[in-house]
């Protein structure tokens, strides 16, 4: 059962998302604006966070923001009535995983929230803990373990890394890796990755380095 926080000031719409959800057998926490959604994701942990753009007060915008700024980072689709490219890219480029746009066919929206619940909580792990050179990624905690210090990751950098590591040696490619780690079954033309990687890159020993192969993706050397 995942825990998955709706944020629309559409009071059907909330109910529609919240009992198909229940049925599905999750747990939907349905809320109509955007600081109760993050005064929520302060102090609850949800799985899958469903937002809309445009609130009263606090706008979606602003809380995928919140999100991405939190230690531990949940999914957020966004569904939104505004369904022009701008707004696809904008969302996407502040840190969301999928954008829906409104109206939709409930049956597409449920297999995009089970896609993105299984993306990266459900894949299958090799392991909870990975070392090298000096290091050790604990996957579970997403905290890298240093000779001296712990430095926490985010969600989305602990599976990166997790990626890379257990592919060492060889060159993962850009859409194997926005589509393993976020969901996407297609480029979106945004940064993601990339500023994923740059977030790493500052995290990891000196030791350590994410070669980036030109026109094809990431690698990390083998030892």
């Amino acid at each position: 059962m995942a825990a998955i926080l709706i944020v629309d000031d559409e009071v059907k719409l909330r109910t529609l998302l919240s009992r198909d959800l229940s049925a599905a057998g999750h747990q939907p926490v349905p809320v109509a604006d955007g600081e109760t959604a993050c005064d929520y994701l302060d102090s609850h942990q949800v799985d899958l966070v469903l937002l809309d753009l445009v609130m009263p007060g606090i706008d979606g915008l602003t809380v995928l923001k919140h999100v991405t700024d939190m230690v531990t980072r949940p999914p957020v689709m966004v569904l939104s009535g505004v369904g022009h490219v701008g707004a696809r890219v904008q969302a996407i480029n502040a840190g969301a995983v999928d954008y829906v746009t409104k109206p939709f066919v409930l049956a597409e929206l449920m297999a995009r929230v089970n896609r993105h619940l299984g993306t990266p909580h459900d894949r299958p792990e090799d392991g909870r803990y990975l070392t090298h050179r000096g290091f050790r990624l604990d996957t579970h905690r997403r905290i890298l373990v240093l000779p001296d210090e712990v430095r926490p990751l985010s969600e989305r950098e602990t599976a990166v890394l997790a990626h890379l590591l257990r592919r060492r040696g060889d060159v993962c490619g850009r859409e194997e890796l926005l589509h393993d780690i976020w969901g996407y079954d297609f480029d979106p033309g945004s940064n993601v990755l990339e500023v994923c990687v740059g977030r790493l890159r500052t995290k990891l020993p000196s030791l350590t380095t994410i070669e980036t192969v030109r026109g094809v993706g990431y690698c990390i050397a083998e030892d």
